[in-house]
């Protein structure tokens, strides 16, 4: 075995998990889930069937990634987020008989590389968070994020923009925003964070 799993993990012989992860203590990876390499999972988190998540992503304690959500590189989980996968969630059919897999469509979030999801936030499935976007805690995500955005509240909304650092852009006079950290200078461009050339 090339990743570590402390004893009371539940992980399905159908996964794959990366060189290099670490699952830790009562959390559940689900058969055909594939981590990359350098994966954490934290205590008591959930991987649905199917998820798939890139190389150094970090799903923190009781965190719950439902299939068919999908994770970059690098993807920032906070505790007990969760990623859902039913648009109209119901235990039963309109005649009160129990829903079976066959009865609904599983729709997934997407996370793009970089992106971080701050403690408790809850993303409605369907939904794609861009490359490098921060949401902050709390919040509920129920529609698209920019690359780069940071949302934050219920229902989230824009706030302002991040860097690679997740740190947030200050706007100057002339309407551009720098990295205080790095002295990058951005400006935002149909909706789109645009770094400019020096």
């Amino acid at each position: 075995m090339s990743y570590r799993a402390v004893e009371s993990a539940e992980v399905s012989p159908d996964a794959t998990i990366g060189d290099g992860s670490s699952l830790w203590h009562l959390c559940q990876v689900r058969e055909q889930a594939v981590l990359g390499k350098n994966c954490v999972i934290g205590r008591g988190a959930y991987i649905g069937t199917g998820v798939r998540m890139g190389d150094s992503c970090k799903v923190q304690n009781y965190a719950l990634v439902y299939e068919p959500g999908v994770l970059g590189e690098g993807v920032f989980i906070g505790p007990a987020v969760v990623l859902t996968n039913d648009t109209y969630p119901r235990a039963v059919n309109p005649d009160l008989t129990l829903k079976s897999a066959d009865d609904w469509e599983a729709v997934g979030v997407t996370i793009e590389d970089g992106a971080s999801v701050g403690a408790r936030s809850v993303c409605v499935a369907p939904l794609r968070i861009g490359a490098w976007a921060l949401v902050a805690a709390g919040s509920v995500v129920t529609r698209d994020v920019p690359a780069y955005a940071l949302v934050a509240g219920v229902p989230a909304r824009q706030i302002g923009w991040v860097s690679r650092t997740g740190t947030r852009l200050e706007e100057r006079p002339d309407g551009s925003l720098v990295d205080t950290g790095t002295g990058a200078v951005h400006d935002v461009i149909d909706g789109q964070l645009k770094e400019r050339e020096e």
